[in-house]
């Protein structure tokens, strides 16, 4: 117990002393997070706008199929990228391998398919209150999709959080095709990983303290933002 406790207080010290590694740590696991989110949004809340106001032969089972890809096991998403950057695979050229962005092509194809199918969800339940009002402007699919984007932004922020939170709270793919290299691809998950098994609790615990805070910052704005909005617009 007592070294339990030796250990909190010196991951405590670690934090509020700004340790270099914990900080670099910690900037790197952020960069790369909000780098993926950042992508994933690009593509999928465009991607799920459209599916939403647009009919199409398909469209069903694509929408399943975004459904199913929510649930992705990050291993498995961490194999394929492995494969597609390695030497023998057909990316392998781009030498991206065992780097930061190759990091950021993992945690952004494991969270592309939740936003696009939340984002999916959201604009087809605003879709469904305000199509008739659209048509009677004469807006075709493309321009009831932005305006609609528009109209749920505060939800779609909450969407992209949870992206975000997602890609930072990963460990499973991450590790397959960032090999958690010391400076270079080690990043709070991974660090507390094998930190734990060296028996180096202190980093452990340090770097598990702020990413449980990140995770309740981000639960703690995403609920705020809709609260904020729900409080503005009624």
């Amino acid at each position: 117990m007592g070294e339990i406790t030796q250990a909190f207080a010196v991951a405590g010290a670690m934090i509020l002393g700004l340790d270099p590694k914990l900080v670099e740590i910690v900037l790197l696991s952020l960069r790369v997070s909000l780098t993926a989110a950042l992508i994933a949004s690009v593509i999928g809340l465009p991607l799920g706008a459209a599916i939403a106001v647009s009919r199409f032969p398909g469209r069903r089972a694509l929408i399943v199929v975004l459904n199913a890809l929510m649930g992705l096991p990050p291993v498995v998403v961490g194999l394929v990228v492995y494969l597609l950057l390695s030497r023998a695979g057909p990316l392998g050229e781009l030498g991206i391998l065992f780097t930061p962005s190759a990091m950021v092509v993992a945690q952004t194809i494991l969270i592309f398919p939740i936003v696009a199918a939340l984002s999916r969800q959201v604009v087809e339940d605003a879709w469904q209150e305000y199509r008739e009002q659209l048509r009677s402007l004469g807006a075709g699919p493309l321009a009831s999709a932005v305006t609609l984007l528009q109209d749920a932004r505060f939800s779609l922020v909450t969407i992209v959080l949870a992206g975000f939170g997602r890609a930072a709270a990963e460990v499973g793919a991450v590790i397959i095709v960032g090999g958690n290299i010391d400076g270079v691809t080690r990043v709070m998950t991974t660090a507390i990983a094998l930190e734990t098994s060296k028996g180096d609790l202190p980093l452990a615990l340090g770097l598990g303290v702020i990413l449980i805070s990140l995770v309740l910052a981000l639960n703690a704005g995403a609920y705020w933002i809709k609260e904020a909005a729900q409080r503005r617009y009624g």
